[in-house]
């Protein structure tokens, strides 16, 4: 959605959020949340409209199109309301407590997401999309404002009374208690409820519409290394091959949009977010250390070259996403009719295509809304190139480089279209998981330069996303940082850190994970009941501090800290990490028991600490050719419970022995790159012979 500079501007204006400067032009005078906004309310006796969205949202613009641009609507806002405006990637904290009352009233929630509150903050309605005019028994805008009007002036008692007792409820949500340790048992459940669930066809956990979720797949990619459960890998393949060939991967740019509206992964919601990136390219690499097929690596690969080229900024961060709408329209900017096909590609290509991705005249996929083919197609592909290499005639190589000369073609045809809108902002968690993926990335594929690229955004979140006290901003644009951090912030940049360490060896990245892991214990940990709130101990103070444990969309900021804290603990031997990701454990016991499925990547915390753990350490010379010997045998296996070290005998900044102590004494043999080796808490005989390393780390023979 595009901003309407024609209008005057309202408050909004003066805001960096790109979903904010959306509506800086509504007819709407809207507020960003903050004290003018709620001293207004108590000045002019209103109640709260508070409008949740995110910039690349398909139902906010829906919303935004035909109420907040309409002069009727508005003129109704204005006179009962005073209106806030929230983005919820700007702000989480917010959006998670309101979506939970959302949630809590409704039994749903989504975006955009409305609340009607008093001005002390306090709920009393809640709603997700709401039309202009009533239909199908869904009340519009033009009937529930008048309605709140009138009850906000004849029964306000009412609506007070219920917003206490919302608030109330809210506020007494029973906190996490001692709990219990959770155990192997609940990790085999884990896989029995993702079994349950799974789609043998079409791979995936649900009916449509269908939502990637890599940290499931790398669950069950630990539970397989751990148990050797193969039903556990085929889902995994299944569905990471049906993904890569379905309309939710973006077949000429790379890229996965948001999710697939139908069970087949064809046609998806086509907004590509960061996040999504960024837990997918992890998920196609460890897919490709744990079987070597080469089909995930191109994925992962691909994916990376998409981040690089169309979602970095200048400055070495990452930006949040793209939309799904360009020209108002969504999909537009993807999607291909058989002529458009033919103008771009000789007559040879555009037989070859055709074939390859299913393009049919009359289109390939239905429209959602009228059930109608428009003849326009969504890439896709249906058939293995072995198949259609063998229908064409040629050899399979051959076919795949005509492919990918015809890819090309369009892609550049393409480029010449008006793209999707670009949500332009950097946020450190996101940007987080970029920085792990790019550095897993790194590793696997001895690529340096996703290690420089990681580094480099790294460089950029510490030097110009801290305030003066070195405490982590959420958000940076246009040249400005603001917004407190969040436990997401710390916990996803610490993971970015640690992995970044794994693939430059460079101890200054530890450093900064423990500094950063420093200042998250000091302000974000529940020292009473185990945990980490979602927001600082000096936080703006909202309804509840939450503590969140469900993985969404990305994986919960609870569940990735505590498997930071258990890495921390073995890479530097202090066991007082490990304790914290004890208690952690035990206090989400109880929902981590119920539905164990919903927590995946605290399961993969778990199989970190119950699995077959092992710490490496090997001295020597990272650039000399024996070290990177002794490393080549970790990049291509899927060993997620090691955790290895590199000890320099040539001095490092920091010293290593500052950080880990006990390899002070570790030091090369006879002059050759040593490999010391430790495996639940006990270590073998240091070797200098990569069969021997191999051996001790159960590896198959190369």
């Amino acid at each position: 959605m595009e901003p309407r500079p024609d209008a005057a501007p309202n408050r909004l204006a003066r805001e960096s959020s790109p979903y904010l400067l959306q509506h800086a032009h509504n007819p709407v005078d809207w507020y960003p949340w903050g004290d003018e906004a709620f001293a207004a309310a108590v000045e002019q006796d209103k109640p709260i409209f508070l409008s949740i969205g995110y910039s690349t949202c398909h139902w906010c613009h829906v919303m935004a199109h035909e109420s907040f641009e309409d002069t009727e609507v508005a003129a109704l806002l204005n006179e009962t309301f005073i209106n806030i405006k929230l983005d919820r990637e700007e702000r989480p904290d917010i959006d998670s407590v309101y979506m939970g009352v959302c949630q809590a009233l409704t039994g749903s929630g989504g975006w955009p997401l409305t609340i009607i509150m008093t001005p002390e903050k306090k709920p009393f309605f809640a709603a997700t999309y709401i039309p202009r005019e009533a239909r199908f028994g869904r009340p519009g805008m033009l009937e529930l404002i008048p309605r709140i009007a009138e009850l906000w002036g004849t029964q306000r008692d009412r609506l007070l009374s219920s917003a206490d007792e919302i608030t109330e409820a809210m506020q007494t949500v029973a906190p996490a208690d001692a709990g219990r340790d959770i155990g192997r048992p609940v990790l085999e459940r884990g896989c029995t409820q993702l079994q349950t669930r799974y789609d043998p066809r079409h791979g995936g956990f649900s009916d449509a519409p269908k939502f990637p979720t890599p940290h499931t797949m790398m669950f069950l990619l630990r539970h397989w290394s751990r148990t050797g459960e193969q039903k556990a890998l085929e889902m995994v393949e299944k569905t990471l091959l049906e993904m890569a060939d379905g309309g939710i991967h973006d077949q000429l740019g790379s890229g996965f949009h948001r999710y697939s509206t139908d069970e087949r992964w064809l046609v998806p919601h086509f907004e590509k977010m960061l996040y999504d990136q960024a837990m997918l390219t992890m998920a196609y690499t460890e897919a490709w250390q744990a079987t070597g097929e080469t089909r995930y690596r191109e994925v992962a690969e691909q994916v990376i070259e998409y981040v690089l080229r169309d979602m970095t900024s200048p400055e070495g961060g990452f930006y949040s996403a793209e939309d799904a709408d360009s020209e108002g329209e969504e999909g537009k900017f993807y999607v291909w009719t058989q002529e458009q096909i033919r103008e771009v590609l000789d007559p040879a290509e555009v037989d070859l295509v055709t074939a390859a991705y299913t393009v049919r005249a009359e289109g390939n996929f239905a429209d959602e809304a009228t059930g109608v083919r428009t003849g326009a197609n969504i890439l896709h592909l249906t058939r293995s190139p072995d198949k259609l290499a063998a229908e064409a005639g040629v050899p399979v190589d051959e076919w795949r480089s005509r492919l990918a000369q015809a890819r090309a073609k369009l892609l550049e045809a393409r480029g010449r279209r008006v793209r999707p809108g670009l949500d332009d902002k950097i946020l450190v968690s996101w940007n987080g998981l970029m920085v792990a993926a790019l550095a897993k990335a790194a590793f696997a594929f001895d690529n340096p330069g996703c290690a420089a690229t990681a580094a480099r955004c790294v460089e950029f979140a510490l030097g110009r996303m801290r305030d003066e006290r070195g405490r982590l901003l959420h958000r940076y644009r246009a040249g400005e940082a603001g917004i407190a951090a969040h436990l997401d912030d710390y916990a996803f940049l610490i993971w970015g850190l640690l992995e970044l360490y794994g693939a430059t060896f460079e101890p200054r990245h530890l450093a900064a994970a423990i500094e950063l892991n420093d200042r998250l214990m000091a302000h974000f940990h529940d020292a009473d009941s185990g945990g980490f709130f979602f927001t600082a101990d000096d936080a703006e103070q909202l309804l509840t501090r939450e503590k969140l444990i469900y993985d969404g969309a990305m994986p919960s900021g609870n569940s990735v800290q505590m498997l930071n804290l258990l890495r921390l603990g073995r890479i530097t031997g202090q066991a007082e990490y490990e304790q914290v990701a004890h208690r952690l454990a035990r206090a989400f016991s109880e929902p981590v028991d119920v539905s164990p499925a919903a927590h995946c990547m605290l399961l993969c915390a778990v199989d970190f600490a119950l699995g077959l753990t092992q710490e490496v350490v090997i001295a020597g010379d990272p650039a000399a050719e024996d070290t990177q010997a002794m490393l080549a045998p970790l990049r291509s296996a899927f060993v997620p419970a090691a955790v290895v070290l590199l000890k320099s005998p040539g001095g490092e900044t920091p010293p290593m022995s500052e950080i880990a102590p006990f390899t002070a004494d570790y030091a090369p043999v006879s002059g050759r790159a040593t490999a010391y080796v430790c495996t639940n808490n006990t270590c073998e005989m240091p070797t200098t012979d990569v069969v021997r390393f191999r051996e001790q780390l159960n590896l198959p023979a190369p």
